[in-house]
């Protein structure tokens, strides 16, 4: 076992929750001086743990820990959404299969709990989904294609393909979350998904999709709308999340520069989600 550890402003720290949300073998600690925290991450090898370390820097060590194999297993309830979906974060082969007899009818995605963002128990990702789900009913008779903008684990692009979307593409920034997320394309045996890095802030769409998803933080969305605006048909679907609730406002003015309105906002707990489209 390896861990890797890194201090950091205690302000940082709903950032440093978010980026490690769903990954049971993330620790967050606030120091006694409750200006500093220190975030741990205990990995199975010293690969993983270097991959973290290049990111973000910070330091490794290596660990013994014989019960290394009992704490990477999952312990979360599958996730449903609405009646079409269940996400699930079991590891085990067989794992979709005993889950569809349980569920018969919706659609298995499963996501363990990785080094990538999006397990779909976090409240961006599963109000993103419900939001998904409607798009993908609205659209049933249809032939639509679906981009994912921080796509993280790659739940989001997956469970789009699921659907009906006919072609997905995942991007990401982060390298490490692009090589989890092309593992969870495999692992749930969906054609059609593609998984990229990018960045939405460097970025030149190089063509326009009907369905847009970019579950980002709110500073990266703010700066991003014209890039994001610009990959969404006219009178597309597009999905926003990572917002948080007192930043909303603001983010919603700003995407309105770049003609994206929206009907639909949901909040939940400190997290803002919402619905719209692109205005001609």
């Amino acid at each position: 076992m390896w861990i890797w550890s890194k201090l950091s402003g205690a302000k940082w720290m709903d950032a440093w929750e978010d980026r490690f949300y769903g990954n049971p073998n993330a620790v967050i600690s606030m120091l006694k001086t409750q200006k500093t925290v220190r975030v741990e991450v205990y990995t199975e090898t010293e690969k993983e743990a270097l991959a973290i370390q290049e990111q973000f820097g910070g330091s490794i060590r290596k660990l013994v820990h014989k019960n290394w194999a009992e704490m990477t297993q999952s312990n979360h309830p599958p996730i449903k959404i609405r009646s079409s979906l269940v996400i699930i974060g079991e590891r085990e082969d067989d794992a979709r299969a005993k889950f569809a007899k349980e569920f018969p009818g919706r659609h298995i995605i499963q996501v363990p709990a990785d080094m990538a963002f999006g397990t779909g128990d976090h409240a961006t990702t599963s109000t993103c989904m419900r939001f998904l789900v409607d798009v993908a009913k609205e659209r049933k008779n249809s032939t639509w294609e679906m981009l994912d903008l921080g796509t993280g684990t790659g739940v989001i692009a997956i469970a789009a393909r699921m659907l009906g979307a006919t072609k997905c593409l995942g991007m990401d920034f982060d390298h490490q979350a692009v090589i989890v997320a092309q593992r969870n394309v495999t692992r749930n045996e969906v054609d059609q998904v593609t998984m990229k890095d990018g960045d939405v802030l460097k970025w030149t769409p190089e063509a326009q999709w009907p369905v847009v998803v970019a579950n980002m933080f709110s500073t990266i969305l703010q700066q991003g709308f014209p890039a994001i605006a610009a990959a969404l048909e006219t009178g597309g679907d597009i999905i926003v999340s990572g917002i948080l609730k007192e930043q909303w406002p603001e983010t919603r003015d700003i995407a309105q520069q770049s003609k994206l309105e929206f009907s639909e906002v949901i909040t939940k707990g400190k997290w803002v989600t919402a619905r719209g489209t692109k205005k001609a």
